[in-house]
């Protein structure tokens, strides 16, 4: 059956059943529940408000925000309309937003608040295409930006005299039909624009839920941005599939809102599941007793997951086992998850191998998935039905994969972007007979379940020659709960160093057990204590490294990094060539003496 733009899917929602639940969001600490039609109807006042302020197909409208049920509405409105969505992330500074929207050449701007709007007001006169502000939340003064509600009163005069006009609009949108600009978050030089089109979407999301198999009895608790695809894909999927999309209060309650909403599934970046993963071990190693019983029932869980994805049949003691350990322990971390979750999806950057085997021993799948902006999110995934720890599973529906000679993923399918933006020399630089080079080295395992090595331009290259994958010791290093960000460096250096950021949960609760005093976090970067808990996570890292890739040498900052200071990207990944400008002078002094005893 020939694919439909996802705009026609918005239409059909309306024959969805009315006890059906589109979306759930928080109101003054009270759950709200938008049914099908709700929802339409809501998308319907927000597309004609767009008509009716002037917005033409193929004008750019950009949305600063963080992820809010209203986001949503808009980028759908925008669509149905023929528009192009930009999507920015709020955490953008104001020389980033003026390039992108100047870039974009944005009509209209929508703004999450009046923080956002301050932002907006430095740059107004450099950006001379954007003529209209609209404002979330928050009243504006007249003549700056127009509030959302009475943006929306627009719509609803427009729909009185138009009632047909954004639906057929909506069934006029074509598959060739540019519908997004998705500026990636890269770590050096300017943004590039990936254009996507519906063609692109609807590839996405037709593959990847039904491989999923996600219906309308799903629902997900959604918190990441919807500046990056994966953010994206999972909205325009529950619009495809019909499952209820819960919007999370913010990254800080997400553990609350887990215990409110009790989702069938999560879809995440790694670093959520390895903070989770990380406060368990944390919490267990306070208690001797609690640690050997948790110990015993995750040896029995991991032999379970082992038979689980062999297929192989479970022992009746086996059985027996399992359901003991699962009382004692299991059901209790599957309660603080919700207790209905079917499976967790993870996407955005590598998750690591032992720790997906240890939340399939407790009982829940994570299926990794492995894509970039470029191909709109997923070109490989592990599948409920098969899958393999450590690595990002099949090539997804249509999408082709081979190997350049150098290791490098080469992939073509409906996936792949149009373009770049106004930017034909990286365009033609990405594209070989067809095939999108991704700037990723990986292998295949047993045949077919693709496993990514790291990033081609990442690889560090020692003084000796030797190339040195960086990701791969910096997520051995993140298994350890008392460390929560980490840099590896050593490009042209004689050996592997690193910077660690500590978590703080975990060395408070540490400090508060073994009597260690503090005045703040920072402080305990500087505790021998707490030096020695990470060299010995250092030393448990090299154990597990060949010599020329293990780590001489170490040193703890006194804060985390964060997107907001720039050193992380919105999916929380460490932008290294920035990190080592930055810290230049605290790696140098780490090359000063080898401490090969580590």
């Amino acid at each position: 059956m020939k694919s439909l733009p996802i705009t026609n899917h918005l239409l059909q929602v309306a024959n969805r059943p009315q006890n059906c639940i589109a979306i759930k969001y928080k109101q003054k600490n009270i759950w709200r529940n938008l049914n099908w039609l709700e929802y339409l109807s809501m998308c319907e006042k927000s597309g004609s408000a767009l008509i009716a302020l002037g917005l033409e197909k193929g004008d750019k409208v950009a949305i600063l925000s963080e992820t809010r049920w209203e986001w949503e509405v808009t980028d759908m409105s925008i669509l149905g309309c023929g528009g192009i969505t930009v999507p920015l992330y709020q955490s953008q500074r104001e020389e980033e937003l003026e390039y992108i929207l100047n870039d974009s050449q944005v009509k209209f701007l929508f703004c999450e608040n009046i923080e956002q709007l301050k932002k907006w007001k430095k740059i107004k006169k450099n950006c001379p295409s954007v003529n209209k502000i609209i404002l979330f939340e928050g009243e504006s003064q007249p003549d700056v930006a127009l509030p959302w509600e009475k943006f929306l009163a627009e719509g609803s005069n427009y729909l009185n005299n138009n009632q047909n006009a954004f639906k057929d609009s909506c069934l006029n949108i074509k598959l060739e039909d540019t519908a997004t600009i998705i500026y990636t978050s890269g770590t050096t030089g300017q943004p590039k624009g990936v254009v996507l089109t519906h063609t692109q979407i609807m590839s996405e999301v037709e593959d990847l839920f039904t491989v999923l198999q996600v219906n309308e009895i799903d629902c997900t608790l959604t918190f990441l941005p919807f500046a990056h695809v994966l953010g994206r894909v999972e909205m325009w999927g529950h619009i495809y599939k019909g499952y209820t999309l819960a919007y999370a209060e913010s990254i800080d309650r997400i553990k609350k809102n887990l215990l409110e909403v009790r989702p069938t599934l999560l879809i995440a970046v790694p670093r959520i599941f390895e903070k989770i993963y990380n406060g368990i071990l944390a919490q267990v190693e306070t208690n001797s007793v609690r640690e050997k019983i948790f110990n015993w029932a995750l040896d029995i869980g991991k032999e379970v997951s082992q038979r689980k994805m062999k297929k192989e049949p479970l022992p009746l003691l086996l059985i027996t086992q399992y359901q003991l350990a699962r009382k004692l322990v299991f059901d209790t971390i599957y309660e603080k998850l919700g207790g209905r979750l079917r499976f967790a999806f993870s996407g955005g950057a590598p998750l690591s191998q032992q720790v997906g085997e240890f939340f399939h021993a407790t009982g829940l799948l994570i299926l990794e998935g492995y894509g970039l902006t470029e191909t709109t999110a997923a070109v490989c995934v592990n599948t409920p039905l098969y899958y393999r720890f450590g690595t990002v599973g099949k090539a997804l529906g249509d999408v082709e994969i081979k190997l350049a000679e150098d290791g490098e993923i080469l992939v073509k399918s409906n996936k792949v972007m149009k373009a770049y933006h106004n930017n034909t020399i990286e365009t033609a630089n990405v594209f070989t007979n067809g095939y999108f080079h991704t700037g990723d080295i990986g292998e295949f395992v047993s045949g077919e379940y693709l496993k990514i090595t790291d990033r081609k331009k990442d690889l560090i290259k020692t003084a000796g020659g030797k190339y040195v994958a960086p990701q791969k010791l910096e997520n051995l290093l993140k298994l350890s709960p008392y460390i929560s960000n980490v840099l590896i460096h050593g490009d042209q250096r004689k050996y592997i160093v690193a910077l660690v950021t500590l978590d703080e949960a975990s060395v408070k609760s540490f400090a508060l057990n073994k009597d260690i005093s503090y005045s703040d976090v920072s402080a305990l970067a500087h505790s021998e204590k707490i030096k020695e808990l990470i060299r010995e996570a250092v030393s448990e890292a090299n154990s597990q490294l060949s010599s020329f890739e293990s780590i001489k040498n170490f040193d703890i900052l006194e804060r985390d990094f964060t997107v907001e200071s720039g050193e992380l990207t919105p999916s929380l990944k460490v932008k290294r060539s920035i990190c080592d400008k930055k810290y230049s002078d605290r790696i140098n002094s780490l090359y000063g003496q080898d401490r090969s005893s580590l």
